[in-house]
């Protein structure tokens, strides 16, 4: 007598093959991007009692995981890290005082790491464009606020772009304004972050 309750050798074989292109699809859809660190822009603006003022991030990294089987992209992961001492005015000086601001010895990255997308919809031009809400951790000179992050989202074959500006105040994250010229120089508590990044 032949035990039927053994699988044969064919029947499992096509079932591994089902499985494998049922799931191959899926698995192609999520794509993992890695930032560009030598394409897009990352700046920080402020003002002063003597003039406002700008710096610029000249070393980031990040990921981002888009699974975009569906009407709209899901964002599986995201993580952006600038590193502190890359934040360059052009002026020595007040780089200094940033750097000390931001305690760079001890904290060497500022840190975006994504939790949940709070929204997303698709927006009407360009084509392949989306206004995205995420909330996340951002971790600034050790300290670590949970913020919603807004940007634009758009899919460009193998690119993504990521643009937006985030307002905040360093006080929030126990940041004290830079002061230059013994305290004659006064940075407002409040700045933005305006970023156009390219992933790949």
């Amino acid at each position: 007598m032949h035990d039927h309750t053994q699988p044969r050798p064919l029947f499992i074989w096509r079932t591994i093959f089902w499985m494998t292109f049922l799931l191959i699809p899926f698995a192609l859809s999520s794509q993992t991007y890695k930032l560009s660190g030598g394409e897009g822009e990352v700046t920080v603006t402020g003002t002063s009692t003597l003039h406002d003022w700008e710096e610029i991030a000249e070393k980031k990294s990040g990921t981002i995981g888009l699974d975009v089987n569906g009407e709209l992209p899901k964002i599986t992961t995201l993580k952006f890290a600038v590193e502190a001492e890359s934040l360059k005015s052009g002026k020595s000086g007040m780089d200094k005082n940033t750097y000390k601001a931001l305690n760079t010895d001890e904290h060497k990255e500022i840190v975006y790491q994504m939790i949940s997308v709070k929204s997303i919809s698709k927006v009407t031009s360009p084509a392949n464009a989306y206004k995205v809400v995420a909330t996340g951790n951002l971790t600034i000179a050790g300290q670590t606020n949970k913020v919603d992050l807004p940007f634009n989202l758009t899919l460009n074959g193998n690119k993504v772009t990521l643009e937006g500006t985030y307002g905040m105040k360093m006080t929030s994250f126990g940041i004290e304004p830079p002061k230059a010229l013994m305290g004659t120089i006064k940075t407002g508590d409040a700045i933005e972050i305006h970023y156009t990044t390219i992933w790949k």
